[in-house]
């Protein structure tokens, strides 16, 4: 458990491209007074914000280094190229790397698909980051090749994608540091990102809500509360009586009648 143990917290780090609101609100519903706080990292940051423990967990990118982390693989993202609308590759729906020959790939210095080979040819230098290669896009000083995500974050009016058939490909995981066992909190968030419902959830559990405390202290009371008028004719008087004396036996208006010879 993060924090201390009277005052839990969680702290969950993502990467560009990645919307982590779903799951979020399923903790804050589950959890509510366990506070999450959302931490954006870059790419390349990202295993070592964890290591660090600069958070509990994180939306990070494969391939990375994953010395020491566990990772749960979540979907593979489609991968596009960002042109500018004008551009001959906008008139198609979908294009290879070898179309991309004569075209100038930029290669931002926080790529995350793990080129063994970068199409096209190599632009003069490599840009830091990936919305500095949108900009030279824009300029139309070349193309860039990305997951889909992030040619959807950094979206531009005058720019559009198409996606790359034989490209490598980004994959989302949920990671975090290797340890035995997991904290409790961190199963709980594999939890929520698997789907498991709130029964089978491991880790912590929400506790019960208000209106079901009323009927367990009814139900309490009634174990050592007298029973009245219930089914079957058996009152007050039913087992021993109030003065510790025998049972007393059920009576229809009275004495038993007796049979007739």
């Amino acid at each position: 458990m993060t924090g201390s143990e009277s005052s839990p917290s969680f702290r969950l780090a993502y990467v560009p491209g990645v919307t982590p609101s779903k799951w979020v609100r399923i903790w804050n519903e589950r959890l509510p007074d366990v506070p999450l706080t959302l931490l954006q990292v870059a790419a390349g940051e990202a295993p070592d914000t964890l290591r660090d423990g600069g958070a509990d967990a994180g939306f990070v990118r494969l391939p990375m280094d994953r010395t020491g982390l566990s990772a749960i693989p979540l979907y593979t993202e489609t991968t596009v190229v960002v042109v500018p609308k004008d551009h001959l590759v906008a008139a198609v729906e979908e294009v290879s790397t070898g179309d991309l020959a004569d075209e100038i790939v930029l290669h931002p210095l926080d790529d995350t698909l793990g080129w063994e080979e970068l199409p096209g040819k190599p632009a003069f230098e490599r840009p830091a980051t990936t919305a500095d290669a949108i900009e030279l896009v824009a300029a139309g000083i070349g193309v860039l090749v990305v997951p889909q995500s992030l040619a959807r974050l950094h979206h531009r009016k005058d720019l559009t994608y198409r996606t790359v058939v034989d490209a490598p490909v980004s994959r989302v995981a949920l990671s975090w540091v290797e340890s035995e066992p997991t904290p409790d909190l961190i199963e709980h968030f594999i939890g929520i990102v698997r789907g498991r419902t709130v029964n089978s959830t491991r880790g912590p559990q929400p506790a019960a809500s208000g209106a079901a405390q009323p009927k367990q202290r009814k139900a309490a009371a009634g174990k050592n509360a007298p029973r009245g008028g219930t089914k079957g004719g058996k009152g007050a008087g039913s087992g021993k009586n109030a003065r510790g004396g025998q049972a007393a036996k059920p009576t229809r208006g009275g004495t038993k009648p007796r049979r007739r010879p």
